[in-house]
């Protein structure tokens, strides 16, 4: 969409001149080997001006140094970097635009079920790097809230029956249920949790739940169920204008309530760096983009030591509500949290 739209208007302006943008892509295949082998022969075969980024926590996690060692910007998109904080300050060209654990989903989270009075929590997560981050996280800030984390459970990816993990967490009683993992999970998950009656005053689940596929599938099942979520299109009208023209002509399956906005703003943000930049030098990009605001579809967005600023994040938890993913917590909210969420539809 963006290289359409730019290229439909002439390109970049690079120093007084407009440059159509012409893309390299190589399929990773989702191995992260592979991908690190094809982001340095994009850098030093292909020799291309700019780098975008590869998908996924763990892949993020392993370009990151490739790319700050040969002195490539790199903006993330879909995926993460608790384990990168550390490691920012050494990698100033590596700028993460999505949300995640500590920055600043799970803490707000706990303040969110701790305010309806949340005092025990199961936890599942799948044991990549997503999952691990997220629940390393939720061991701190729930308990730091009064909460006792009382069943904690990894899964491997190929789990396909939930079945043992549900009815350990029925029978722990737990007020809040939260799956720090993936769709390949979630959607059966939820299935199965219908099934054997296990409806937790609170469920929050991972990546999945914030798209419109979880919605189409579930239908009105999925009232009060929460996922990561930091926008929608209530939060302005530029929010609306970007929906309506990034999913015009698409299903709501395609809808991406925690992403989507911030790869968008990330993107408006690097094309005004590199115009400000007025040059395909990504050292002078990367000192522009470190020390910029620019206004994009988030409002005033910049980075904070590599991490877009918490002020530039419109939500951080979301939640389905009358067929609407409603952020319920964050600096913008369009709805207040729903607590308990309401029964499973009856089985017909």
């Amino acid at each position: 969409m963006f290289i359409k739209k730019w290229n439909a208007e002439g390109g970049i302006n690079i120093g007084g001149k407009k440059m159509l943008i012409e893309t390299k892509i190589y399929d990773n295949k989702s191995d992260i080997p592979t991908m690190t082998k094809q982001i340095e022969q994009l850098i030093v075969q292909d020799k291309v001006d700019f780098l975008w980024a590869p998908e996924s926590t763990g892949a993020i996690f392993a370009a990151a140094p490739i790319v700050n060692k040969y002195e490539k910007v790199l903006v993330t998109m879909e995926g993460g970097a608790s384990s990168l904080i550390p490691m920012l300050p050494s990698m100033p060209y590596v700028f993460v635009s999505l949300s995640f654990a500590d920055w600043y989903e799970v803490p707000v989270l706990a303040d969110l079920l701790a305010a309806k009075g949340v005092k025990t929590v199961y936890i599942v997560y799948i044991a990549e790097l997503h999952g691990i981050e997220y629940s390393r996280v939720a061991g701190t800030e729930l308990p730091a809230k009064g909460m006792q984390i009382v069943g904690l459970k990894s899964m491997p990816y190929e789990m396909t029956d939930f079945s043992l993990i549900i009815k350990d967490a029925q029978k722990s009683g737990a007020d809040a249920f939260l799956a720090f993992t993936y769709p390949a999970h979630l959607m059966p998950m939820t299935g199965q949790m219908m099934e054997l009656g296990y409806n937790p005053k609170a469920y929050l689940g991972g990546p999945g739940i914030n798209f419109g596929f979880f919605h189409t599938a579930f239908g009105p099942a999925v009232e009060g169920i929460m996922g990561w979520g930091t926008w929608n299109r209530k939060q302005s009208p530029a929010m609306a204008a970007m929906a309506d023209e990034l999913y015009k002509g698409l299903p709501e399956d395609a809808n991406d309530w925690w992403g989507h906005a911030l790869y968008y703003g990330a993107m408006e943000f690097w094309k005004q760096a590199v115009e400000k930049t007025g040059s395909l030098d990504n050292k002078k990009l990367m000192e522009v983009m470190r020390s910029s605001h620019f206004n994009t579809v988030l409002g005033d967005t910049y980075f904070t030591n590599g991490l877009m600023a918490k002020e530039s994040h419109p939500g951080e938890v979301g939640q389905w509500q009358n067929g609407i993913f409603e952020v319920i917590g964050g600096n913008k909210t369009t709805a207040q949290f729903v607590y308990p969420k309401p029964a499973w539809p009856a089985k017909k």
